[in-house]
């Protein structure tokens, strides 16, 4: 057994941050670090780049690269930490995605689970480990969302991980599990942390013990989002749930069609070209958009322009 490490000074809250596209289809680098840049200004640690909500499934890994090489400085003139998405359903991919990225300027790695093949969780712990033996001085945050990609990673394997695995610091939790999510909290070694990976267990998660999250919610109210972590810190718990349930109808807009249509779509809408998505994504219809903005109008606006 390794003995693990602390994670490493990682805040509460990171952006799982969107990727801006041209009108063409390309990605917008210029926007990407426009958008980091007020991310960060707006409320958060940090931004997770080319995750779920990045749209990696449609980046290829020479886009995703360009974004890390291309927002780290952006990232780091702000006081933020970057973390690169180069998880892959083949661990080979994984692995030299990984130690592609461990060459450039990121400070860690976001590493999901494989999707669509469904190995068994000794197959889900050979693949993390074989990224986190390539990239040994690269800190890694777990991401389990099963909803996504078919597939749950069992507590037992987190925290199998944690313990055998220096690097891997951290897991983003998005099964929704609570009891598996307190399991993982309970039974980690010290310093592993949670994360958060649904907006709608952001308190749950925190009262449980957890760390913080990383939101798409926080695209758009990252300052009361923070608001609701800085209560929790200084012991005003109802504060903490308030801003919680207000931003409750936020969270179910935000995931009435796959993400990140809806979110992309009030970036566009409150400002901030953020661009189209992808396809098979497509933009919400109407009736879609008009729940949005009344749920930002509930929220009490947006905060990121």
């Amino acid at each position: 057994m390794t003995e693990p490490n602390d994670a490493p000074d990682w805040g509460r809250l990171y952006t799982a941050m969107v990727t801006p596209m041209t009108e063409a289809g390309g990605v917008d680098i210029e926007q990407a670090q426009h958008l980091a840049a007020a991310l960060l200004k707006s409320g958060s640690d940090g931004v997770v780049v080319a995750g779920t909500t990045g749209e990696s499934p449609t980046l290829t890994h020479e886009e995703e690269r360009v974004l890390f090489r291309e927002l780290a400085p952006v990232v780091h003139e702000a006081g933020g930490t970057l973390i690169a998405g180069t998880g892959s359903n083949s661990t080979d991919t994984a692995v030299d995605a990984s130690e592609q990225a461990a060459q450039l300027d990121i400070d860690g790695l976001l590493q999901v689970v494989p999707y669509y093949n469904k190995p068994s969780q000794e197959g889900l712990y050979q693949h993390f480990k074989a990224v986190a033996d390539a990239v040994p001085d690269t800190p890694i945050m777990l991401y389990n969302v099963p909803g996504r990609t078919g597939l749950n990673m069992t507590a037992q394997t987190v925290v199998r991980l944690a313990e055998d695995c220096a690097n891997i610091v951290g897991v983003k939790e998005a099964s929704g599990d609570l009891e598996q999510i307190a399991e993982i909290i309970r039974t980690a070694p010290p310093g592993f942390r949670m994360w958060s990976g649904n907006d709608q267990d952001n308190l749950a998660i925190l009262a449980m013990g957890g760390h913080g999250t990383v939101s798409v919610l926080s695209h758009l109210v990252g300052g009361q989002l923070k608001a609701m972590y800085d209560a929790w810190e200084r012991g005003d718990t109802a504060e903490a749930g308030r801003l919680h349930v207000k931003l409750a109808p936020l969270v179910k807009a935000m995931f009435l069609i796959g993400n990140p249509a809806p979110v992309k779509w009030a970036l566009n809408d409150i400002g901030f070209n953020a661009g189209p998505p992808r396809p098979p994504l497509v933009e919400p219809d109407e009736e879609i958009q008009a729940t949005i903005r009344s749920a930002l109008e509930v929220a009490g606006g947006q905060d990121l322009i």
